[in-house]
């Protein structure tokens, strides 16, 4: 099938339209787990503190974007990062992998109308599936889904959500305005 001059500038304008969703929906998917993560620590303080327990903070072990900047650093310069090169690099690899599922989420937008069905949730939930619950454990970023609470499931869930559904809002603006 031949692709003619308008119909391949509607693919890049969908692919720029959801590039753009998918970095901004990367930035309120942090935002919103920044937010269960503070109403989850005052609520663990407040239990532990009932309990007269002292609740020192651990230190973080490295997160599936830390363990993937890592790893591109061994495979492109040959070195380890250290927790500190991690700590900025983490946040890079999640905006480019946000970024990168936006414009194939805008891209797939323009070839079909449908995949703007549900407001971006069901995006939401299939990069839920397909990249945490599937392909960063078989990768051996985190460890087998089975042994996290519901709890965390739920949470990680509702972060894509708010991703899916921010791509969605941000890639049909800025698609109307180009």
């Amino acid at each position: 099938m031949r692709r003619n001059h308008r119909q391949t500038q509607d693919l890049w304008k969908g692919m720029l339209a959801g590039m753009a969703g998918g970095l901004v929906a990367s930035w309120t998917m942090n935002q919103f787990q920044a937010g269960v993560k503070k109403i989850s620590e005052a609520s663990q303080q407040g239990q532990a503190s009932e309990q007269g327990q002292n609740s020192g903070q651990q230190d973080e072990a490295d997160d599936a974007t830390m363990k993937t900047a890592d790893m591109i650093s061994q495979v492109v310069a040959h070195q380890r990062l250290t927790k500190e090169q991690k700590k900025k690099a983490g946040p890079i690899v999640h905006y480019a992998f946000g970024t990168l599922m936006g414009a194939a989420y805008g891209t797939a937008s323009e070839m079909d109308s449908r995949v703007g069905y549900g407001a971006g949730v069901p995006f939401g939930t299939a990069l839920w599936i397909g990249a945490d619950e599937l392909a960063v454990p078989a990768l051996g970023l985190a460890g087998s889904p089975k042994g996290q609470p519901v709890s965390s499931h739920a949470q990680y869930f509702a972060a894509h959500v708010v991703y899916g559904v921010t791509t969605e809002m941000v890639r049909r603006a800025v698609r109307a305005a180009l």
